[in-house]
């Protein structure tokens, strides 16, 4: 695993020293954010610049290429217009998911409503649906599902969000407080976080992904 205070530190220096005051947001996503980062994880980091040019992804590029563990960096990286006028159910996680470490993105907030949160999880069950099926039907493959099932945890934090108005970035902080059904897809999503698919998982966890989403979908019809 990665330090990953001082490699933010590292980094948020770096960006400041390539982009100066166009800089309008920093900020740490994903495992490592939430405080769950595990041997496997990416190193997911957010920038957001007043705006964003072809030049500016190469010198981007290669403020990266020069920071250690570059092979475990993604993330996501932007201009400030395009953030704003983003797809507000995609605002919803991307604001809740964020730590920012420089700046601010509390300018997302007006611009995401209790609608935006019941399309995030709309949008989410849906393309696990018709993922899942087509897993099940040409690919068979295990790290489709993973994701897969990796996604079904971001659509249930917005589902608890939608009813309680309070989101948990720590998805293992969730398991007590949801129904049975949604309990189980998340702790199976949270122990595949740690392992691969056991022979003969596939099809048993794919029917059971696909019977839950299916089940959200018609519920919110």
């Amino acid at each position: 695993m990665v330090s990953i205070t001082p490699w933010m530190e590292e980094f948020t220096a770096a960006v400041r020293a390539a982009f100066g005051e166009r800089v309008y947001c920093i900020g740490l996503q994903g495992s490592y954010g939430r405080g769950e980062a595990g041997p496997d994880s990416d190193i997911d980091v957010v920038v957001i610049l007043d705006q964003l040019t072809p030049r500016d992804i190469k010198v981007y590029q290669a403020l990266l290429a020069a920071l250690p563990h570059r092979a475990e960096v993604c993330g996501f990286l932007s201009g400030k217009g395009e953030l704003l006028g983003w797809e507000p159910s995609d605002l919803f996680q991307f604001y809740h998911d964020t730590t920012p470490v420089w700046g601010s993105l509390d300018e997302l907030l007006p611009r995401i409503g209790p609608e935006d949160v019941d399309r995030a999880v709309c949008i989410g069950a849906c393309n696990i649906y018709h993922m899942c099926v087509h897993n099940m039907l040409h690919e068979q493959d295990p790290s489709i599902l993973k994701g897969l099932y990796k996604s079904a945890a971001f659509v249930l934090q917005a589902k608890h969000f939608g009813v309680t108005g309070q989101y948990l970035r720590r998805q293992g902080d969730l398991l007590p407080l949801l129904s049975p059904e949604d309990r189980g897809i998340l702790e199976i999503s949270l122990a595949l976080k740690k392992r691969a698919l056991a022979e003969g998982e596939l099809e048993p966890l794919s029917e059971r992904l696909f019977l839950w989403a299916g089940d959200l979908i018609r519920k919110g019809a």
